[in-house]
């Protein structure tokens, strides 16, 4: 089984970070702990540590919003595009139903069937 990478889910990922960076373990014990390589709980720590000034971050929330008025916004314009496109159908199908209707003849030498 040497050689083998073990996937973590990410809640042992944050516990084992979250103890790292508490720092009252070294990270030797942690590993040990958890049979998880020192360099790779380095690399977790270090990871939660930069993502950790985002999580108070007010651009994440106005981001969401941003992203809440912007689908919003493309709704109704599909809405709206909907409607128009309903009418256009019907506009046209009643154009080209009136089209034929001109152009047939009752007197004509092909029927009005086949016309």
């Amino acid at each position: 089984m040497h050689g083998m990478r073990r996937q973590h889910d990410a809640a042992v990922k944050a516990r084992v970070a979250l103890e790292a960076i508490k720092g009252e373990k070294t990270i030797a014990q942690i590993a040990g702990e958890y049979g998880i390589n020192p360099n790779q709980i380095r690399l977790w720590r270090d990871r939660a540590l930069a993502a950790l000034p985002a999580v108070f971050s007010k651009g994440v929330a106005k981001g969401e919003k941003d992203q809440a008025e912007l689908e919003e916004e493309l709704f109704r314009q599909i809405g709206r595009l909907k409607v128009e496109n309903d009418w256009l159908e019907k506009k046209i199908s009643a154009a080209l139903l009136g089209t034929r209707r001109i152009l047939i003849e009752a007197e004509d030498e092909i029927s009005v069937a086949r016309q």
